[in-house]
């Protein structure tokens, strides 16, 4: 396996993980305590910059 077609299979991982945070966060989150709710935000945010980390170096080997 290549490594590009590597990162965009961890790419894509991650694009749904994120996805299924959202979703908890939007559906549930109003029932959740406080300190959950914001440790799935933080979780969220970490996930969007790592996204955007592997976006960054897929672009540089392609």
């Amino acid at each position: 396996m290549t490594i590009h077609t590597e990162l965009n299979t961890i790419t894509s991982s991650m694009n749904e993980l994120s996805a299924r945070i959202t979703v908890l966060v939007e559906r549930d989150g109003a029932t959740m305590p406080s300190d959950v709710y914001t440790e799935l935000i933080a979780a969220e945010r970490t996930i969007g910059t790592l996204l955007r980390r592997l976006n960054r170096v897929s672009g540089r080997i392609s």
